[in-house]
């Protein structure tokens, strides 16, 4: 039984990557639904529980990737580089569950027309951190390498898309919004739902240096 311990493992990450990333997707689809739903109080409570339920699967990913990752003697990848990107993948599930919540804390009553942009550039994100996660485990061939850094790039496009959106919603928000309760509750969420995309962009940023130094 020592000897077992003793052992040199791998473990398997790529796989858990897989796993948390498709969490991510998940969350972002129920928020999708929960703001197309918003109007509807029992649909909305329903895909505010199914972003609660997709984050908490996301923990429990990182939670077993932290834990092996610590049990694990030999990795495919660079220790700093999978605590990193875990992580980093973790504050996009977690991010998304901010937004859901703070929705339903501050009593938002109307989903605007940046609100429903900054949802879609959200989902279109977190799809293409999905994509990019499951090259991780070919990183070492040149046309995946070369597709990854593609995707990175898609997300920094979608990330500079989401700032400029905001941009233009807070410009809106200050103009023409009298009420200075819904004021602040519309600004609080739209930097929230921005920094979604910022995090992939992290994310992004973690898979670039995972490129370069193994390819």
């Amino acid at each position: 039984m020592l000897f077992g311990k003793l052992l040199p493992r791998e473990g398997n990450f790529f796989e858990m990557f897989n796993q948390h990333a498709q969490r991510i997707v998940e969350a972002a689809q129920a928020f999708s639904e929960l703001v197309a739903n918003y109007g509807d109080v029992a649909l909305r409570e329903k895909f505010n529980q199914a972003v609660d339920e997709a984050e908490q699967a996301a923990d429990r990913v990182t939670d077993e990737v932290n834990r092996t990752l610590h049990q694990t003697f030999i990795t495919p990848l660079d220790r700093e580089h999978i605590h990193g990107l875990i992580n980093t993948m973790d504050d996009v599930a977690d991010l998304i569950q901010d937004c859901a919540d703070t929705m339903f804390l501050y009593d938002v009553r109307v989903m605007t027309p940046e609100v429903v942009q900054l949802t879609e550039l959200n989902m279109r994100c977190c799809e293409r951190v999905r994509d990019v996660v499951k090259l991780l485990h070919r990183i070492s061939d040149a046309k995946t390498a070369e597709a990854a850094l593609k995707l990175c790039n898609e997300i920094d496009i979608v990330e500079s898309d989401a700032d400029r959106v905001l941009r233009s919603a807070m410009s809106k928000l200050f103009r023409e919004e009298q009420d200075m309760r819904e004021l602040l509750k519309l600004k609080v969420l739209y930097e929230l739902m921005e920094s979604v995309t910022d995090k992939c962009e992290d994310v992004a940023n973690v898979v670039e240096g995972i490129v370069l130094e193994n390819s």
